[in-house]
């Protein structure tokens, strides 16, 4: 993914409430920015927009070094942690904040190594790593991007995710040049 306009997401950990507020609402809206051509585009099929639903509920990913995971988290309330496929080298936890903004929290087990979290992180730092967009099949609306748009997805067919989610992922051209990544995912 293309390294997004710098977000002082150090602001998530703030003592002050409106200030993280503020922050989750700006980088929100920036992933909504990032995402809102490309997937416009895809909801005029009728059946990838009735997976997604009237209203899409939609989560902003950030990815943060470890030190800012556990302060996001800390003033946060200690959020529970989900429960992240091994393999996938992540931890995370969801922030939520009013007019149904909705953030995940991501950082790598291993800062050093190379899951996805830590490339994204030793490419491009703290900012927005993926945009994901709740769905009521995966396999189904990769099928559609493939078959209508082109779109090849990261996997052949879902794959566990979060707590029990399906997921797949989609890296597509950004309005501003560079890549965004878009991950759909049902919930079991």
């Amino acid at each position: 993914m293309s390294s997004s306009p710098p977000l002082d997401v150090g602001n998530l950990a703030s003592s002050d409430v409106a200030v993280r507020v503020a922050s989750a609402a700006e980088i929100y809206n920036q992933g909504l920015a990032l995402t809102r051509s490309v997937v416009s585009s895809w909801v005029v099929d009728r059946e990838f927009s009735r997976l997604l639903g009237e209203q899409p509920f939609v989560t902003v990913g950030v990815a943060v070094f470890p030190s800012t995971f556990a302060r996001i988290r800390q003033v946060n309330g200690s959020l529970r942690l989900a429960a992240v496929p091994a393999d996938l080298d992540a931890e995370e936890f969801e922030l939520h904040f009013p007019n149904k903004i909705s953030l995940d929290i991501l950082t790598s087990r291993d800062p050093k190594g190379e899951g996805a979290i830590a490339r994204y992180l030793k490419r491009f730092g703290e900012g927005i790593q993926q945009v994901e967009y709740r769905c009521t099949d995966v396999d189904r609306a990769t099928a559609i991007l493939k078959q209508s748009f082109g779109i090849a997805p990261v996997y052949p067919q879902a794959r566990p995710g979060a707590d029990g989610t399906r997921v797949n992922f989609f890296l597509v051209p950004a309005p501003a040049g560079g890549k965004v990544l878009i991950e759909l995912y049902a919930v079991p």
